[in-house]
């Protein structure tokens, strides 16, 4: 689980599905409107700011907000009373209160995974209303777009490449189909119509139509 740039909240990022790729969490349809974290909460109800590590080799260090570093002890970060599942919209799950005579001298990494795992189901569930909110697909569309993801994740196992192709060629469709939709919908949706349709905020939501509309995010 690797941090993102959070100001509110010091966490982890979650990423519950398939493979996950190299220093980050796997992609999905809302991006960083909806990047997910284990956040902390200290006794008193403030959020901790980032622990800093010096590097060893004295050629500077490194600011760390993974929730493992909050366990009161020597050169870490204050000791969390609990986690929560956070999200880059501003929503926040429940806390999980931690039981510190419970995990006395235990590894935190290793006691902290049970709470880790429930807030990273509450995040899922969160990311499940957001996609219910969205817009709608027809069943059809939802069908043949699971159907491609299976078919394109196969490939992969037996030719890399020709999935690679494939991606490809989706990137291709995906850049020609959505157009003109872009453009109809930039002039009959206002920012927030948009981005409630999209599961989006309202900059992310420009962006993408700016992106298959083709014109300036900032125009």
């Amino acid at each position: 689980m690797n941090a993102f740039g959070r100001k509110t909240a010091s966490h982890s990022t979650l990423s519950c599905h398939r493979r996950e790729q190299p220093g980050e969490g796997p992609p999905t349809e809302f991006g960083a409107c909806h990047a997910g974290a284990v956040g902390v909460d200290l006794d008193d109800g403030t959020v901790p700011r980032p622990v800093y590590f010096d590097a060893s080799s004295g050629g500077g260090g490194q600011a760390v907000s993974q929730w493992t570093v909050y366990d009161g002890r020597p050169r870490q970060g204050p000791r969390a009373a609990a986690l929560r599942a956070v999200c880059s919209c501003g929503w926040n799950g429940p806390e999980q209160r931690l039981d510190w005579e419970e995990i006395g001298d235990q590894d935190f990494q290793t006691a902290g995974t049970g709470a880790a795992d429930i807030c990273m189901r509450d995040w899922d569930k969160h990311t499940v209303e957001v996609e219910r909110s969205a817009v709608p697909l027809p069943e059809a569309v939802t069908v043949l777009l699971a159907q491609l993801e299976v078919e394109v994740e196969e490939l992969a196992k037996s030719s890399p490449l020709a999935a690679i192709r494939a991606a490809r060629r989706l990137e291709v469709l995906a850049a020609q189909t959505a157009y003109w939709p872009a453009r109809d919908a930039r002039r009959d949706a206002d920012p927030g119509q948009a981005a409630a349709a999209l599961g989006l905020d309202e900059a992310g939501a420009r962006a993408v139509l700016a992106r298959f509309g083709r014109w300036s995010p900032y125009s």
